[in-house]
């Protein structure tokens, strides 16, 4: 699990728990065997799945009461199977293969992959889940914003006028140049909840930062998404002569500085990296 999937899917979460939402995440274990993450292994999926909620529980997910609950896929749809392979099949009669195929980038892969049938499946399952959760909200990342919207589009084709909200999270880039999100199969790309102290500040030193660049810059977006949401400030330790210790108590004060020059990459990243070990030391604690 990298950085963005603990926490700040906990982060996320909590902001709708405090704004009084019921928060159903939904534990993907077919889903991930259709993607066939795990070599298609259903056991070893069920595993991850289940170290993935000790995960966010550990970071500080909201779950007092009945606040979240975690729904495995399997074990629900077997539960009501009368009630969701019907919608499933509503969906994919109403819908031609092409406007399925562009839905594909929810599971990480292309139109131009060559696919499995289960694969192409896939997006009517999860635009179905919507439906079948009941959700008003769908929070998911803004790759999956088109299969929300084939479940908005469904509305429209069934005349259901109480359409599910899309609510879509940022995501965070790669650490290197050019990197749209963080990648699994490409360790130097991402921080995980698992990296030591020393990989923290490695990958760090050596993530793009160019010196008075905001844009495409992965390390301020770390600070915007991660740290600010997370302590509600920036420190920088500097020497005195660098102009000394600074908190920034905005994320617009810290970019107006980066941008003059006045705070620069090699104070920003041990700072940066400092403030990730801190947060990944209460859960590196209780593994």
């Amino acid at each position: 699990m990298h950085i963005a999937q603990g926490v700040m899917k906990t982060i996320n979460v909590n902001k709708l728990t405090k704004a009084g939402c019921k928060v159903k995440i939904w534990i993907a274990d077919w889903f991930a065997q259709l993607n066939n993450k795990m070599g298609g292994d259903l056991k070893k999926i069920k595993t991850v799945g289940e170290y993935l909620i000790e995960i966010w529980k550990a970071v500080g997910m909201d779950i007092d009461g009945d606040k979240v609950e975690f729904l495995w896929s399997s074990d629900e749809i077997n539960s009501r199977a009368h009630e969701y392979w019907p919608l499933v099949m509503d969906i994919a009669r109403r819908n031609k293969l092409p406007r399925i195929m562009r839905c594909v980038q929810i599971m990480g892969r292309s139109e131009q992959d060559e696919l499995t049938a289960a694969q192409i499946f896939y997006p009517c399952m999860q635009c179905a889940d919507i439906f079948f959760l009941k959700a008003d909200i769908c929070q998911l990342g803004m790759d999956q914003r088109k299969v929300n919207v084939l479940a908005r589009e469904y509305c429209d084709d069934i005349k259901r006028k109480n359409k599910p909200i899309i609510l879509s999270h940022h995501m965070l880039p790669g650490l290197q140049q050019g990197q749209e999100k963080m990648s699994k199969s490409d360790p130097s790309s991402s921080i995980f909840m698992e990296d030591e102290e020393a990989e923290v500040k490695t990958k760090i030193k050596k993530a793009y930062c160019p010196p008075q660049i905001v844009e495409g810059n992965p390390c301020l977006e770390y600070i915007k998404y991660i740290v600010f949401p997370w302590f509600h400030e920036f420190k920088v330790e500097r020497n005195p002569e660098n102009g000394g210790e600074k908190i920034y108590k905005s994320f617009e004060e810290l970019v107006a500085d980066y941008e003059s020059g006045g705070l620069h990459p090699g104070d920003l990243k041990p700072a940066l990296a400092k403030a990730l070990n801190t947060i990944l030391q209460g859960y590196r604690v209780t593994r």
